[in-house]
């Protein structure tokens, strides 16, 4: 599937903002099962300094200085994208979860670098209740990828969607209080789940296609910034991205942006303003469409 991508971001100021910096990672990665055709990034107005590097999760960044005065500040990312499914190594994913644990497994190739994933983060903590529940899921000798699927399917089923039961800073622990949430927090609720019992596991954002091929569902999180997980697997490069909002492994509908260990790591844009301003806004609008397809609308990024 080939996508056009937009992603617009704009903040309005109640006064001049005369020193703006800031950092986005909104620029797709570069990927085996996904190619960046094109992709650009501006600022508006233009910023004195725009700059583009890799984090230390090998997400591209974007850094800008803009010190002209402004009320409104626009940050617009376009790309056309390829994906195609993932083919997982079946034999990788029938191996017991507790043998693709990277400290119980250090010497094989790529838990090194895993076992980042695998430690508590700050918005995927251990919370009380969290081992136990996905207990359930990961029972002794379990394949890895039937208890990962498992506790998916679980997690869709046990939470609501509700984009009014959380905010930004809500943590692990409410929404196991509060068996509701969005794709950020079912997300960090998996995590906090996998890592507990010592698997690793990272954060993925990125978005969905607008329009589902023929004969598919649309799902939850169209039209919007998404977020899903992906688990390592062990002796085969791979990681299994799963998605506890939609209850499906990510495939071809998916466009991966950035990963890491939470979504401190990958929030779209954040920075630091200079003004007197007492009161912004900010709108978000995102865009995923197949080329060729008719325009369609954006909508709102939910909290």
């Amino acid at each position: 599937m080939r996508y056009r991508v937009t992603h617009r971001t704009t903040y309005t100021y109640s006064s001049p903002v005369r020193d703006s910096l800031g950092l986005t990672h909104v620029s797709p990665r570069q990927l085996p099962w996904q190619q960046v055709e094109t992709h650009d990034v501006t600022v508006d107005p233009a910023p004195g300094d725009l700059t583009h590097d890799l984090d230390a999760f090998g997400n591209v960044v974007s850094y800008f200085h803009l010190t002209e005065p402004h009320e409104t500040l626009q940050i617009t990312a376009l790309s056309d994208v390829t994906v195609t499914d993932t083919d997982y190594d079946t034999a990788a994913l029938a191996v017991p979860w507790e043998q693709a644990r990277p400290l119980v497994r250090p010497g094989a190739e790529g838990a090194w670098a895993a076992t980042q994933y695998a430690l508590e983060s700050r918005l995927a903590t251990h919370a009380p209740g969290a081992a136990e529940y996905a207990a359930a899921s990961l029972t002794p000798g379990r394949a890895l990828g039937e208890a990962v699927t498992d506790l998916m399917h679980r997690i869709h089923a046990d939470f609501d969607y509700d984009s009014t039961a959380t905010t930004v800073t809500s943590g692990v622990a409410d929404v196991l209080a509060t068996r509701a949430g969005v794709c950020q927090d079912f997300a960090h609720l998996a995590l906090a789940c996998l890592r507990s019992h010592g698997l690793a596991a990272r954060y993925v954002s990125g978005y969905l296609a607008t329009q589902p091929p023929p004969g598919k569902e649309r799902v939850v999180g169209a039209d919007a910034s998404h977020a899903w997980l992906a688990v390592w697997v062990p002796g085969s490069g791979e990681w299994l991205a799963i998605d506890p909002t939609n209850d499906q492994w990510a495939g071809d509908r998916y466009v991966t942006v950035a990963w890491g260990r939470d979504y401190s790591d990958v929030s779209p844009v954040r920075g630091i303003i200079f003004t007197t301003a007492k009161k912004s806004t900010l709108r978000v609008s995102v865009d995923v469409a197949p080329v060729g397809a008719p325009p369609v609308g954006s909508a709102p990024v939910p909290a």
